[in-house]
């Protein structure tokens, strides 16, 4: 570069690397054209910051009127973003708009941490590269600016084509305009409506004020003016005494657009290492897209009060993708287009922290509002449940706020409410998986609890046999399936030895006859009112859970059940008749058999020969008919 004067207009190449990033922004940086308006506002309001610090020690910068202006401009086909901030001199043009993050706001952020002179000092991201961003809907862009405390301004301009030009120019105060020269495809930038819109998605909450340049007809001429157009304070920012509840209503419908109230809402800000704010909310309803594959969550984030995307799902565990709300943060890192967030440090600790402050206010709906937390189990519940399989270090957390029906009570109750009723001697808390109420029960698996008056848990969500089998405790106490082949019984009710010894050989014509299907046949007490059940090895699968896996074709071993036997059932006691005669060993393995089939649909699974069980059923209809008719 030669040497010039501040009158001369001069000619510079940008460097490589500008030329690299132009190119990526062009070509693939941004998914989304809008965002242009978002990264020259932010610059704009990063000039105000600069000019507001060193109003700090420079007095005649103190009386300086700071704000934002957007001027769209029909006939010339141009956008002018507008800001009255620090400025530039003509060196700080080609040094901050010719190569990349030259501008300083970097090394002045670390200048004000260092100083501890922040306050509140919001600084938005690096000028020089979501400047480019301008190239997205301009073909020419003219960067007029007059630093503070100069007397003359400076024209930067360039098609974005290898150079750019830098010439003296005019300007009344400090500040910096940029006129985006639009090309045709991208005139609708020039609607006030649509510029509008994009203030409110993007910037609506920066503490500068944004102004929009209107043109009225009064009588034969017409008159511009400027209106603000944007709220200027971010309720999250805000102390929550000052926040009144119909405020916190109305940013919860500007989220999400859902008519119906928030359940529940909590506002939260803290201050230390990292300092970031914001707002989770509970709503009402699940919206339909709840459970499609496709569906997005995650909360809306900001960054100094700069929109950065909706549905950022890195800050929200699939498991609470109910929940909907707002961070903001002061010192999250982005990369480049500030449309992906950087797996970093920041990132974990608000993750977490948006975690804690769910779940707190999760527990506290819980105890102070419990017919609000029955509405949400309703809605929510099967969903917060996924968190017990997908992170298990949060089940200290999360065990305290799961519900369930119950064999003892109408609604819902807890774990610990369940743990208060247990009867005296009972040892664990029990549940049992099934589709459905009325499935579980009446499932075989809980007569001999019901006989006790021992309290079961019933499952009957689609996640619960994933869910359960991290539930394995409460308070010390343990939690176990009624289903499973280890259930205790009490010492006095186990089966003698006599009984054992009568019904030899039933248990063996059961397990030669069920020897491919079974892998254990026993005689228990278990059953009341059914002769006989299926139930899992110890560690086994659920057949709920194998029947979810088998259907999205999961390749799932195949895992033989424990018949037991009701030795008090008088269907069992009839065939360990019939053995005795040795011409009816025909009839109880068809028996046997059909015995197998019910026992597998009471556990909710399918029969492998429909056509032969029903044949059997009739030929027992037939047969039993028969003797009642004569």
């Amino acid at each position: 570069m030669t040497d010039t004067t501040d009158t001369e207009k001069t000619t510079h190449r940008f460097e490589a690397e500008v030329e690299q990033v132009l190119r990526l922004v062009i070509e693939s940086l941004y998914s989304n054209r809008e965002v242009f308006l978002r990264e020259l506002v932010s610059n704009a309001a990063d000039a105000l910051d600069k000019l507001r610090f060193r109003a700090v020690t420079e007095p005649a910068l103190k009386d300086a009127e700071l704000k934002i202006r957007l001027v769209p401009d029909r006939e010339a086909k141009t956008l002018t973003v507008w800001d009255s901030g620090v400025g530039m001199t003509r060196e700080e043009l080609t040094s901050n708009l010719g190569t990349i993050a030259k501008s300083g706001t970097r090394e002045l952020a670390q200048k004000l941490k260092e100083a501890k002179e922040a306050g509140d000092v919001s600084l938005i991201g690096q000028f020089g590269v979501g400047f480019y961003s301008a190239y997205l809907v301009a073909d020419e862009v003219e960067v007029v600016s007059r630093a503070a405390g100069a007397d003359e301004a400076f024209r930067w301009t360039s098609a974005g084509k290898g150079e750019f030009t830098v010439e003296p120019a005019e300007r009344e105060a400090h500040g910096t305009s940029v006129v985006l020269h639009l090309n045709d495809e991208h005139q609708e930038y020039l609607d006030p409506v649509t510029l509008r819109r994009l203030v409110e998605r993007y910037s609506d909450y920066l503490s500068w004020p944004i102004e929009l340049s209107t043109t009225k007809k009064v009588g034969d001429s017409y008159e511009t003016a400027f209106e603000s157009i944007n709220k200027g304070t971010a309720l999250w920012q805000r102390p929550r005494a000052e926040v009144e509840d119909e405020q916190y209503v109305e940013l919860y419908h500007h989220l999400t657009n859902d008519w119906e109230k928030p359940l529940a809402w909590r506002h939260f800000k803290l201050e230390g290492t990292l300092q970031f704010a914001g707002i989770v909310f509970v709503p009402k309803v699940a919206p339909m897209t709840m459970w499609m594959p496709e569906a997005t969550h995650g909360v809306r984030l900001y960054v100094k009060r700069v929109f950065i995307m909706d549905d950022a799902e890195e800050l929200l565990p699939k498991w609470l993708r109910f929940a909907r709300g707002v961070v903001d943060s002061e010192d999250l890192s982005l990369n480049v287009s500030r449309e992906l967030l950087q797996d970093s440090r920041i990132v974990r600790t608000i993750r977490k922290q948006i975690v804690k402050q769910t779940l707190d206010l999760l527990e506290e709906m819980a105890k102070e509002k419990p017919e609000d937390y029955a509405s949400f189990w309703a809605q929510f519940g099967a969903i917060l449940k996924e968190g017990l399989h997908m992170e298990p270090e949060q089940a200290d957390a999360l065990k305290p706020l799961l519900r369930f029906e119950s064999s003892a009570v109408e609604g819902l109750t807890s774990l610990a409410e369940a743990k208060e009723r247990m009867k005296e001697g009972q040892k664990a808390l029990y549940y049992v998986i099934g589709e459905s109420r009325k499935q579980v029960e009446a499932s075989p698996h809980i007569e001999s609890l019901k006989k006790k008056g021992y309290e079961v848990l019933f499952c009957t969500d689609p996640v619960d046999p994933f869910v359960m089998s991290s539930v394995t405790e409460w308070d010390g106490t343990p939690i176990e399936s009624a289903s499973e082949g280890k259930l205790e019984v009490d010492e006095d009710e186990k089966v003698d030895e006599e009984r054992e010894s009568a019904l030899r050989d039933v248990k063996e014509r059961f397990r030669v006859k069920l020897q491919d299907v079974v892998s254990e046949v026993r005689v228990t007490t278990r059953l009341t009112d059914s002769p006989v059940c299926l139930v899992i090895p110890q560690g086994g699968l659920q057949p709920h859970l194998e029947r979810i896996l088998r259907a999205a074709q999961k390749d799932v071993p195949e895992q033989k059940r424990i018949l037991e036997i009701n030795p008090d059932h008088p269907v069992i006691e009839n065939l360990r008749k019939m053995l005795e005669g040795a011409k009816a060993v025909e009839k109880v393995d068809e028996w046997i058999t059909l015995l197998y089939d019910q026992a597998k649909i009471a556990e909710g699974s399918a029969i492998d020969d429909p056509a032969s069980f029903n044949r059997r059923i009739t030929a027992l209809l037939e047969e039993a008919s028969q003797r009642a008719s004569s």
